[in-house]
């Protein structure tokens, strides 16, 4: 149950932030120290990469593999441990952020811009956050060898 609501807040504050981002900087870019509000639109993939690629392609393979992760998590949920629920529950989260962005704007809207990585949004924090604690929560389980 924490899992689905872990699920439902990432995907949430990700199309919100979004739907922000498209109103509010639509003109010049907020500067924030190091990070830059700055709306971007990605057709493609991580990095813009395949962004010459058909929308239905890109869509059916997204879909596809955001329903993976969705099922993954809700089959594992009583057998995960709770940092890998969380971490699966946030990457999920935020795959179906950018996917229902995506679905409906045929691109994923981007804001975050550091000068040094790519334009990237809230899914994707929630994305990379969902790993780490993926692999922090294999890791405090793992075995130890003697």
């Amino acid at each position: 149950m924490l899992a689905g609501t872990v699920l439902l807040l990432a995907t949430t504050s990700d199309l919100v932030a979004k739907e922000l981002a498209e109103t509010r900087l639509a003109g010049a870019p907020v500067t924030l120290g190091p990070l830059e509000l700055r709306l971007g639109f990605n057709p493609g993939v991580a990095f813009s990469l395949g962004d010459d690629l058909p929308s239905w392609l890109i869509k059916s393979v997204t879909a596809t593999m955001t329903t993976a992760l969705v099922l993954l998590l809700a089959r594992s949920c009583r057998s995960a441990g709770p940092l890998e629920r969380l971490g699966l529950a946030l990457l999920s989260g935020g795959a179906l952020g950018n996917l229902i962005d995506r679905w409906v704007d045929r691109q994923v809207t981007d804001y975050f811009h550091t000068g040094w990585w790519p334009t990237f949004n809230l899914a994707d924090v929630w994305i990379c956050a969902g790993v780490a604690l993926l692999v922090l929560g294999s890791v405090a389980v793992a075995p130890r060898e003697p």
